[in-house]
């Protein structure tokens, strides 16, 4: 259901209210990181909140990203340890990820979920070399994950994912995945195309 169809229940407003007080918590981590634009002290804050246990935890993580990542649903499950190391990324509604994931600059689409120890490190680097050919800089991708996926434990994300595609644990994305596959191994591997796929 979408939200303007959701139901009024007991429940919902509960959950409501909880992200309420969450906001109201967070804003001043929020302001003094300016919503994320200040990268050291929003990467202070990032790691604190990241700290924070259980359900709470979720709800702060929650807000804290609402508030200062470029977009991100407060209808989210950000586990544990979980930090987004770029205030660039995106975050759709309905989406789960577990703990332990480090997350760069990328967009997530709604209803994905993801399993812990995930790294999504800002998708293809480019490195910038000069004439004497010394390193003097790099250019940031963006990985994009689409809508309904699967992100299985410990995976490395570095190019986008189709919507609704499966990825092993463990797997090592470095091509991109094609919606509705499912892909394994290092270097992951299309192994299947699930029903509706391309």
């Amino acid at each position: 259901m979408t939200n303007a169809t959701q139901p009024v229940t007991f429940r919902l407003i509960v959950k409501r209210t909880a992200q309420a007080i969450a906001l109201f918590l967070v804003f001043p981590s929020a302001l003094l990181c300016a919503f994320g634009r200040w990268h050291h002290a929003y990467m202070i804050f990032a790691h604190l909140h990241a700290l924070a246990p259980g359900i709470v935890g979720n709800l702060i993580r929650a807000a804290f990203y609402r508030l200062t990542l470029r977009d991100c649903s407060i209808d989210v499950n950000i586990g544990f340890g979980t930090i987004f190391g770029n205030s660039g990324a995106t975050v759709g509604r309905m989406t789960s990820i577990g703990s332990y994931c480090m997350i760069g600059r990328a967009v997530i689409g709604p209803r994905t979920q993801i399993a812990s120890h995930v790294e999504i490190p800002s998708g293809r680097y480019q490195h910038e070399r000069n004439t004497q050919g010394k390193l003097q800089g790099s250019i940031h991708g963006e990985a994009v994950i689409g809508a309904d996926c699967w992100i299985g434990a410990s995976a490395v994300i570095l190019a986008t994912v189709g919507d609704g595609s499966t990825i092993g644990a463990g797997a090592v994305v470095v091509k991109d995945i094609p919606p509705g596959a499912v892909a394994v191994g290092n270097p992951a591997r299309v192994v299947r195309l699930q029903s509706g796929g391309a």
